[in-house]
């Protein structure tokens, strides 16, 4: 399996459609600009639905893959090794901010057990049954994957984008549930943006003090000098210093791609697998929008390389998808705006009087009757 070959697979949204969104934009009754980045909003998804006006999003889905990190044990967490299964536990009885917020908006939710580190009987059978491995290696002084591991798990992501895009999904909330995620993400970004691991070491969702953050320090620099011999393959790179739940999103985000399946990026994680992603595949990043500033400084650089600007700034670190999914009324706003605002009335060739001097009547009729067609 070469992750390049997606370069040749995914095309951007269509810039055609862009530019016919761009132009009724100019025609809608608010001046242009007076909405800001809901105008971008509305013209990305027109490009991407391939739709003017733009259609609403109505079938949205979080998506959360779970993992368990071997270097976790190094105590660079502010949760327990091998305890991932908590956190899938609290999203399936409805108990995690992810739950709670998908809950008010309506959202279904779905996790994926791409490698958590507990017994199968421990978590419903539709969660366990894409299980690549029981946890992934220490990556500061081992594989994190087998080569064969890693290609399962970017396949497992490929099927599980097929699935949602299938089944009608038309945009995906992205997340993950993990321990010891943040120090691999880390990894990545560091090695694919070429820094050193102080630069994009942060503390994590779970928080952690300064002796932990040292030694997270040391986690990622240790795991930054077996991930500079594989950059020249992202499937050698995922299994060297990535895990399965990380391999299993790059797979998603670039066959989501392929599908023409936008996807709201959340934290560190999401974006370290977003960078992986781009690498293989310059175009990807266009089918991506970045929903929160988490504050993780790797996070930051992933999301700039990739020219990606966030849509809220509201420093959530907990992870699971809840920054992301909280962009999610602002995306569908935009596109609320983008369809329903009416066009402005046609002017005569007189002005906007009649022959008589006297306004010219009928123009909210015109507009809505522009509008309902």
């Amino acid at each position: 399996m070469n992750l390049d070959d997606f370069s040749d697979l995914i095309e951007r949204p269509d810039g055609g459609v862009r530019r016919d969104a761009e132009e009724r934009r100019e025609r809608l009754i608010v001046p242009p600009g007076s909405l800001g980045r809901l105008d971008e909003l509305g013209e990305w998804l027109s490009a991407a639905q391939q739709s003017v006006p733009v259609k609403a999003v109505d079938r949205p889905r979080v998506v959360l893959f779970a993992g368990d990190h071997g270097v976790a044990e190094l105590d660079v967490s502010g949760r327990a090794a091998g305890s991932a299964h908590e956190l899938v536990r609290a999203v399936l009885d409805g108990s995690s901010p992810v739950a709670v917020l998908a809950r008010r908006f309506s959202v279904p939710l779905r996790v994926v057990d791409a490698g958590l580190d507990c017994d199968p009987e421990l978590l419903p059978e539709p969660v366990v049954r894409h299980r690549v491995r029981r946890g992934s290696g220490r990556i500061d002084v081992e594989d994190a994957l087998t080569a064969g591991e890693a290609e399962q798990a970017v396949r497992l992501g490929m099927r599980i984008a097929d699935e949602e895009a299938d089944s009608g999904t038309d945009l995906v909330v992205l997340g993950d549930l993990s321990v010891g995620g943040t120090t691999a993400a880390a990894t990545l970004i560091a090695a694919l943006c070429g820094t050193d691991a102080s630069v994009v070491t942060g503390r994590g969702g779970a928080g952690i003090d300064d002796l932990a953050w040292m030694r997270k320090c040391a986690a990622v620099r240790d795991a930054l000098r077996r991930a500079r011999p594989v950059l020249g393959d992202q499937l050698e790179l995922l299994a060297a210093v990535g895990g399965a739940d990380l391999a299993a999103m790059t797979g998603f985000l670039l066959q989501s791609a392929v599908r023409r399946m936008p996807v709201v990026l959340d934290g560190v994680v999401s974006a370290a697998c977003a960078l992986v992603a781009q690498r293989a595949a310059f175009r990807a990043p266009d089918w991506w929008l970045a929903g929160q500033v988490s504050g993780e400084p790797a996070q930051a650089k992933a999301l700039d390389r990739m020219a990606l600007t966030p849509l809220l700034d509201q420093r959530v670190t907990v992870g699971e998808g809840t920054g992301a999914l909280l962009a999610l009324p602002l995306v569908q706003a935009a596109a609320a705006l983008a369809a329903e605002l009416p066009e402005r009335a046609e002017e005569d060739g007189d002005g906007d009087q009649d022959g008589d001097g006297e306004p010219v009547s009928g123009g909210a009729e015109t507009a809505g009757a522009e509008t309902s067609a």
